[in-house]
């Protein structure tokens, strides 16, 4: 499979073709493409959590501890909650996700098991999506399509990576077909990734209607009645 460097690399590349289709032909602003940027580059490291090696899941606990808790502020804002408060959650927030939470992911997963999925890429997707405060539901959407961008991008180099093309004939690796797949050996893990896929595919679902409903209503408040003709 792709080693960790070449999988950073190719999700950044692809990062950088993201966030400039962002801005053109899609229009999105500068800032919004950055961030579409960096989550697309972030998103070519996710499947390496589980990896048997203790470096993406350190680095990448680390990084989302930090990030994590910081794309909670606008909805902690809306809450209306005070100063203190905020500070305490994104606090205890870093000490959760970077200590027990990755220390519980290391133990409830195994290489290239359904962490390493097409569901999971669509989980990714979903927790960014529901994650993001913002009215703006494109770019909500732009953030998601660019975090499942990088992860699969992961997912189709550890393919590419499968194939021995070293001597006069192809050959595939034992790890052929474990990448791009929708479901394991583990009957309870490829339920268990659905049961978490189906919950978050309905809360966003809500969500989407949630801020679909008051500008639906709105433009139809706006909408003037069809006059009625005299007879």
């Amino acid at each position: 499979m792709a080693g960790f460097r070449t999988h950073i690399t190719v999700s950044t590349v692809l990062g950088v073709g993201v966030g400039a289709a962002a801005v053109q032909p899609l229009g999105f602003g500068t800032d919004g493409a950055i961030l579409a940027a960096g989550l697309t580059a972030v998103g070519g490291m996710l499947p390496d959590l589980d990896s048997d090696s203790g470096v993406p899941i350190r680095e990448m606990f680390g990084l989302a501890a930090v990030v994590l808790p910081l794309t909670l502020i606008p909805k902690l804002l809306h809450l209306h909650l005070s100063q203190e408060a905020i500070l305490a959650v994104l606090l205890f927030g870093y000490i959760a996700i970077r200590y027990p939470m990755a220390h519980l992911f290391k133990r409830c997963t195994v290489h290239r098991g359904m962490f390493h999925s097409v569901p999971a890429m669509l989980i990714s997707g979903l927790v960014v999506y529901l994650g993001y405060h913002s009215p703006d539901v494109k770019l909500r959407l732009l953030l998601a399509g660019g975090v499942m961008a990088g992860f699969f991008s992961h997912l189709v180099l550890d393919e590419v990576y499968s194939v021995d093309f070293r001597g006069m004939k192809v050959k595939l690796k034992s790890s052929a077909g474990t990448a791009i797949k929708f479901v394991s050996p583990s009957m309870a893990a490829t339920t268990c990734c659905y049961l978490i896929l189906g919950s978050l595919g309905y809360l966003a679902w809500l969500d989407y209607q949630a801020e679909r409903g008051p500008q639906s209503d709105l433009t139809a408040a706006r909408t003037p009645a069809p006059a009625i003709k005299p007879r």
